[in-house]
């Protein structure tokens, strides 16, 4: 059975999924001719191609100067110099004269099924309002405003109303700790920070105000804190700082016109911290304009947006998909965006489908953990809600391997939605690698073509490229608009992170390899790359090889230090429904990856378990299953930031190795 299932899963993996005709005559770019056409103009002609999609996509109070200065050797990156623009008023203002003035902006949909709609309009007033209270509250021009929330509405409101008056936005994500708050606010020397009382997962109430205050202790930059209401409880005050934030915007010196400030180009636009190899987070700082554009143009031609579509990315703003695709990219678009409190398998694993019935979602964006989590609770789920809406289909956040790829696109997708599968980063600020739905023919596995302006390279530990086919280490040759301009605070370690590997190039720190139609496959991280032997062998290739048997929910592989291959293969397997792990089960899965990939991939201990070390956002923190399985486990950290830290103690209890 599961070597028939294994089978044919890797036979239907090897197949090509071209757009349906109906799709591809609809869409915004119809052919590969045409794709190509765009994207050989937007590496040989930059200029031209960015001032042209500049001026059709954004408005600007003040025309550029200068298009592009690029040098990543210094590093030093500006596009649109002496531009001025406004984010909020490219997201907002700009479509109130126009027939989207009543249309739904943001539709948010809470855990427990209330519900509000905004349209353009009223989302213009809420954030003028937001954005007086700010000034009010001593916030001006370049002063940096820290978010801690978790997936309301006033997110995304308070995220519009500091670009509304040139302040820069930090969230952080509301399952981040005390400490972890606490370090991201010091370190962009946050000035007022804004957070609820409390919020809800899974039905549980979680006391955000309670961590603020916390992390407030050791925060002498934070003059005032507003606190927002959501889940009722009841939360400390402290004179003086702490405001409820629903008081203050009701004060009639509160006015519901705010002019939106004149930005330059390359003014900061936010910071997000992402996670470092070093352990101490990196912020990330993008600009202006640059971004903007980036964001816009990604979401309009990658998920072929148009205006009668409602769409719905299931992440959180707290991640540079929520700011990118829930916010910026939609909304300057004037699409419907949706936005969700909840998890996707409460109160029941049908959630997500719910949804998407509820509000005829047509372009959906999730995550491959996502996609694995439901199917493993069975087809039976998908089936009971209209799911026939949809057109397009995304993923996001890691590789997805074959197998999720195909339940997605047969359960999900009914066979009929292509699927984008988009490769970037925070640094990247938008989507680099993925083909055009209407476009290019998708492969399982393959996130496929760059997109317009992007110049990948995959390329030797010695800078040198591959040949097609082999893996590498993914560089991009030249900056395109989106990507972060520092690591705020630190422009030595912007330098050394991702231009110190490759000479003038940018270093994504990931590996991958282009196959001869020219489509790229992503191998996770280059940390990910196991080398056994001398034989490099992908983590996404060994996990792809275990999920496609029918016991296997989700599968991660890393590896260690070995006396003799240099380093071991080491797989932590989650199984489904309705199976045990046995040396019996052990033997077929080894048997599938040699089938699959060959005896040099066998893993040398496979470890049967019920859960995975992950952020909140679904990645796997593949540095804790090292440090468990090197014997390390006293410097996996602080482990609090995790979904669920007590996973960790139960992956050391049952290792097979890196005992003491």
């Amino acid at each position: 059975m599961s070597a028939k299932k294994s089978s044919q899963a890797l036979k239907s993996a090897q197949k090509v999924f071209p757009p349906p005709k109906e799709f591809s005559k609809n869409a915004l770019v119809k052919s590969r001719k045409e794709y190509e056409d765009l994207y050989l103009r937007s590496v040989e002609d930059p200029k031209g191609f960015w001032a042209d999609m500049a001026r059709d996509n954004l408005s600007w109070f003040k025309k550029w100067n200068k298009v592009v200065e690029r040098d990543f050797i210094k590093p030093e990156i500006k596009w649109f110099t002496g531009g001025k623009l406004n984010v909020s008023y490219n997201c907002i203002d700009r479509h109130l004269n126009t027939p989207r003035k009543n249309k739904a902006a943001l539709i948010w949909e809470a855990e427990d099924g209330e519900n509000k709609t905004y349209t353009y309009q009223e989302l213009h007033r809420l954030v003028c309002r937001f954005a007086n209270l700010l000034k009010k509250s001593g916030i001006k021009k370049g002063d940096r405003v820290v978010f801690y929330l978790p997936m309301i509405p006033e997110l995304a409101i308070g995220m519009l109303a500091c670009t509304r008056i040139g302040a820069i936005h930090s969230i952080v994500f509301g399952g981040f700790s005390a400490s972890a708050l606490r370090e991201r606010i010091n370190d962009c020397r946050g000035k007022i920070l804004i957070t609820s009382d409390g919020s809800f997962r899974s039905g549980k109430v979680i006391p955000l105000k309670k961590n603020a205050d916390i992390a407030m202790e050791e925060t002498p930059g934070i003059k005032r804190c507003l606190v927002i209401r959501r889940t009722g409880i009841s939360v400390a005050m402290k004179q003086g700082r702490d405001y409820f934030a629903e008081d203050e915007l009701r004060r009639e010196d509160i006015s519901s016109w705010c002019e939106p400030e004149k930005m330059d180009a390359e003014d900061p636009l936010f910071i997000l911290y992402t996670s470092g190899s070093t352990g101490k987070p990196k912020g990330l700082l993008h600009t202006t304009a640059g971004y903007l554009l980036y964001t816009a143009t990604t979401f309009k031609y990658i998920f072929d947006y148009h205006e009668e579509d409602t769409y719905w990315c299931t992440a959180d703003i707290g991640w540079i998909t929520g700011h990118s695709y829930i916010v910026y990219g939609p909304l300057s678009n004037g699409a419907t965006s949706i936005m969700f409190e909840g998890v996707p398998s409460y109160p029941r694993p049908d959630r997500y489908w719910e949804i998407v019935e509820k509000y005829r979602i047509n372009i959906f964006y999730t995550a491959p953990t996502v996609i694995r989590a439901l199917a493993k609770e069975g087809d039976d789920w998908t089936k009971t809600r209209d799911l026939s809406s949809l057109r397009l289909l995304g993923s996001v956040g890691e590789p997805i391997n074959p197998e999720a790829w195909l339940w997605y696109h047969r359960n999900i997708g009914k066979g009929k939605c292509p699927i984008v599968d988009t490769w970037w980063q925070t640094e990247t600020g938008g989507i680099v690698i993925s083909s055009l739905p209407g476009a290019v023919p998708m492969k399982p596995g393959y996130a496929g073509r760059p997109f317009f302006g992007v110049e990948p390279m995959i390329v030797n530990a010695d800078g040198s490229p591959v040949k097609t086919g082999a893996e590498g280490a993914l560089v991009i040759k030249k900056a395109w608009p989106g990507i972060a301009r520092n690591i705020y605070g630190n422009p030595k370690r912007y330098k050394e992170t991702y231009f110190s590997q490759v000479r003038g190039a940018y270093f994504s720190g990931d590996g991958a390899k282009v196959d001869k139609d020219g489509d790229y496959q992503l191998l996770g991280r280059i940390d990910d790359v196991i080398n056994v032997s001398g034989h490099r062998l992908g983590t996404a290739e060994i996990e792809s090889a275990l999920v496609a048997h029918s016991s296997v929910s989700e599968a991660a592989v890393v590896g260690f230090p070995h006396e003799v291959k240099g380093q071991g293969i080491y797989a932590f397997v989650i199984l489904n429904s309705g199976f045990s792990g046995s040396g019996e089960l052990e033997k077929e899965l080894v048997a599938q990856i040699r089938k699959d990939i060959g005896p040099i991939a066998k893993p040398d201990a496979i470890q049967f378990v019920d859960g995975l070390p992950k952020t909140r956002s679904g990645k796997i923190m593949r540095r804790i299953l090292r440090k468990i399985i090197e014997g390390k486990e006293h410097e996996i950290g602080d482990t609090s930031t995790l979904a669920d830290p007590s996973v960790v103690e139960k992956l050391i209890e049952g290792r097979k190795i890196g005992k003491h």
